[in-house]
């Protein structure tokens, strides 16, 4: 079977300060293609939705598989799948990733007959069982399917992370994907799930609070088919058992592999495994994304980071003296008024760190969403996208904004004004020396991107797919079995049906 993956256009934060190759897509491709599939990827990151329509005549794939990762996406995914059955009225179409397995039904209802499925959960497995079971009659007995003839059942995880690796061959512009001035930058996974339990984060609900691991050799042997000098680590939270982050860098070692990474982690976990993190330092750690939120006790609490102010301050120190770059976030409520605006500005500007805001937003799989989507001001998904407020603000909306992108700016040029221009002067040069200019056009694109006039004016747009907000919220703290995609107690991909003849008929 011809099958084409496609990843949708990029969000606001992602105009600017990075591009990340679809490496969960890819991931599914390698795994569908393992089958004996046909399988091409188009990456609307880069491309355009006339190449999108061009790939539909040239290719004629007799499946479509959207990834549907981000909420935000969902009124393109939904637009281009109709597009897709208007050219081609045979074609399979359906709907993965993380934000679509939580709000599978109403896909398919704003989808009025042009989406076939939405597969909920990892898609390696799934995707298989899916492509076997187009124009079968029992589609909808597949784990984690949805259709509008019914579900099957509840999706399974990957037995082993080692199975796949990503089918980065698939991929088109690959010099396109960057994030600052890690410019090109490839993608790798070493774990997948989280244990925490953050109030505002839907991984640990997605995996059901589970962590798994790839083997440090699978890891090294893909590390060493990445063309590109650097490379993200995508782990929600990199090194969390130190040995792990040993192992791994003892095989990355033996190959003799020198690349640049980038890696998220959490405040407390680079404190306690400090020697993990000046390990990889010397493999070539460069910078490190730490998710501190709140810079006062009180915000922490409410984000149930189970942290605190001291380890927050500690583990910058701890990165300073190893030498890595961070870059931090803070989750901007939006309750805040101009005092909490500029107490922060403050804040910021006196540590040498980098400070990125995000706007508090409850999405599908949170628990926020359980507990604050009743007082949402918008059910417009484009609007779920962490730059935008979705829930009523304090300021007047047009006053927050300003406030918002003000701070921002400031921060902005922190980094990139003048004197920080200076200092990426020769970074850039050396890149547009090797035809990389995403990080340089980066440094001209935020007040294009960010401004109040734009992100005020995106709330009055029509809005043509609207949330559909929970209405089981009675007062309590949900559930987590209640909360979770995936549970991790059920049978994982080796013991489940990988196969449409092994499913039970209705």
């Amino acid at each position: 079977m011809r099958v084409l993956f496609v990843h949708p256009s990029p969000l606001m934060y992602s105009e600017i300060y990075l591009r990340l190759e679809p490496l969960g897509m890819e991931r599914v491709a390698a795994a569908v293609r393992s089958r004996g599939h046909q399988v091409r990827i188009l990456d609307l990151q880069i491309f355009t939705h006339r190449d999108f329509h061009r790939e539909l005549e040239d290719f004629r794939p007799e499946a479509v598989g959207f990834s549907g990762n981000y909420l935000a996406n969902v009124p393109e995914i939904v637009d281009l799948a109709k597009d897709t059955k208007r050219m081609l009225p045979q074609c399979f179409v359906f709907v993965g990733g993380h934000s679509a397995s939580f709000v599978a039904d109403e896909i398919l209802e704003h989808g009025e007959g042009a989406i076939d499925c939405v597969l909920r959960g990892e898609g390696e497995t799934g995707t298989q069982t899916v492509m076997e079971a187009v124009g079968d009659a029992r589609i909808d007995r597949v784990p984690g399917a949805v259709t509008v003839r019914g579900s099957g059942p509840a999706p399974v995880m990957l037995d082993n992370l080692d199975r796949y690796v990503a089918a980065r061959d698939l991929g088109r512009r690959r010099h396109k994907y960057f994030i600052g001035i890690l410019d090109p930058c490839a993608s790798i996974e070493f774990t997948r799930g989280c244990p925490w339990d953050c109030s505002f984060c839907s991984a640990w609900t997605f995996y059901g609070r589970s962590y798994r691991k790839a083997s440090p050799e699978a890891v090294a042997e893909e590390m060493a088919s990445i063309r590109e000098p650097n490379v993200f680590i995508v782990d929600d939270v990199a090194f969390i058992h130190p040995e792990d982050g040993f192992a791994i860098g003892r095989e990355i070692e033996k190959r003799r592999i020198r690349k640049q990474y980038y890696l998220e982690t959490r405040a407390d976990v680079l404190c306690r495994n400090r020697e993990v993190f000046t390990y990889w330092r010397r493999l070539g750690l460069e910078y490190m994304f730490l998710g501190l939120e709140a810079i006062d006790e009180e915000g922490l609490k409410a984000h149930r980071k189970r942290s605190s102010t001291d380890i927050n301050l500690r583990a910058l120190q701890v990165a300073r003296e190893i030498g890595v770059t961070v870059a931090l976030n803070l989750i901007v409520d939006p309750d805040w008024d101009e005092r909490r605006f500029e107490v922060v500005r403050e804040w910021a500007l006196s540590i040498p760190e980098v400070v990125h805001l995000t706007v508090a937003t409850p999405y599908p799989g949170t628990e926020l969403w359980f507990t604050e989507s009743r007082k949402l001001a918008t059910l417009d998904y484009r609007l779920f996208d962490i730059q935008h407020a979705v829930l009523p603000t304090r300021l007047p909306l047009r006053q927050f904004y300003e406030e918002l992108v003000r701070t921002q700016n400031v921060l902005n040029r922190k980094h990139l004004g003048w004197r920080g221009l200076w200092d990426v002067a020769g970074i850039a040069s050396r890149l547009a020396l090797k035809g990389q200019t995403n990080f340089l056009a980066m440094l001209w694109k935020f007040n294009r991107v960010y401004n109040p006039e734009r992100q005020h004016a995106d709330h009055f747009r029509k809005v043509e797919y609207a949330l559909r907000p929970p209405i089981t919220w009675n007062g309590k703290r949900p559930g987590a079995q209640s909360l979770y995609i995936h549970n991790p107690k059920a049978p994982r991909s080796a013991n489940a049906p990988a196969r449409i003849a092994e499913l039970p008929a209705k």
